[in-house]
């Protein structure tokens, strides 16, 4: 369990979403479930949540704390069964997050199966923060990702009957990458599959530039060992390896070895799939994608259901050998 927690706090701290508003009370209304969803509704059991910013747990059903997750986690504006792909992942990593607690619980949470500390786990909206980041647009967008939620609010993927780690990526570098490349550990559905679609993405590519100085501090907080040359700065940082799938795997920093995501962490990167280049006095650095690259694309989860895919056979596709496991059956 303490491999599982590690891996959850990685896909944590690297998962990309959207940015979060500060936190509100977690007591809130949501659009009320179809008659065709309500009694699938009551069976799902609650989550307990840890209110960050009073101490407080609450207890959130299950179907308000996936809408929240999806309002957190991807574009409303996103093709319906794209959402539905989301849902079902956010609905995946609560059920897995709650059990790993169940099992072996944090003090921290003070008996809750998660916070809403978005750097620390999924990230999750109440209505109100919603509202404010909605804003005119709130009652549109709300609904219909209630109404995605609704629609596949049973299911969760399940791997040897387990819950998965529903790793997800804004978009990749143009296929997805491994958990053991980010992570160090493989996991047999987390594994590379094209997702050429990501890149006509929005900001797919993204250059960054850094001033000698800039990049100077940076790299020396990075690696306090490394020995960088006044007269050579282009010897700085330079990439070694990289994966199929574009990402960094290690770079050297002045001698010192260093891996891709930790030379994302120490510069802010989208992404550690980069090259980097040193010109007039200057670093720019050129990202693809944005996120870790594990797991589901969203980017490509809407580009498929665009396609005519539906929801399954996304979730299939970025998650393979999984199983769509109706949790109340």
């Amino acid at each position: 369990m303490k491999r599982d927690r590690m891996m959850l706090l990685l896909f944590a701290l690297l998962l990309t979403a959207i940015p979060v508003v500060p936190a509100l009370l977690l007591s809130h209304k949501t659009p009320p479930a179809t008659s065709e969803s309500s009694a699938t509704t009551e069976s799902l059991p609650d989550f307990s949540v840890l209110d960050v910013s009073t101490g407080e747990v609450m207890t959130v059903s299950a179907r308000d704390y996936v809408i929240g997750a999806v309002c957190a986690e991807m574009p409303a504006t996103f093709e319906p069964e794209a959402l539905k792909a989301q849902a079902v992942a956010a609905h995946t990593y609560a059920v897995r997050q709650q059990q790993i607690e169940q099992e072996n619980p944090t003090a921290d949470l003070c008996g809750a199966d998660f916070s809403n500390d978005p750097a620390q786990y999924q990230a999750y909206f109440t209505e109100n923060q919603a509202k404010q980041y909605y804003g005119e647009q709130f009652d549109t967008y709300y609904h219909e990702i209630a109404d995605a939620v609704d629609a596949v609010l049973p299911y969760i993927l399940t791997y040897e009957e387990e819950p998965i780690i529903a790793a997800f990526c804004s978009m990749s570098a143009g296929q997805t990458e491994s958990a053991e490349t980010v992570w160090g550990q493989a996991v047999p559905y987390l594994i590379p599959v094209d997702s050429a679609a990501d890149e006509t993405a929005p900001h797919f590519l993204e250059e960054v530039t850094f001033s000698k100085e800039e990049m100077q501090d940076a790299l020396q907080t990075l690696a306090p060992d490394a020995k960088l040359e006044a007269d050579h700065p282009e010897t700085w940082l330079t990439v070694q390896e990289v994966s199929d799938s574009g990402t960094v795997c290690t770079a050297e920093v002045g001698g010192v070895s260093v891996s891709g995501q930790e030379v994302r962490a120490a510069l802010s990167l989208r992404a550690a799939a980069f090259i980097v280049a040193y010109a007039d006095e200057q670093f720019t650095i050129t990202t693809k994608g944005y996120g870790h690259g594990v797991g589901m694309s969203q980017y490509g989860a809407n580009a498929m259901a665009k396609n005519g895919s539906d929801w399954r056979e996304i979730l299939l596709y970025y998650y393979p050998e999984t199983v769509i496991t109706d949790v109340t059956s």
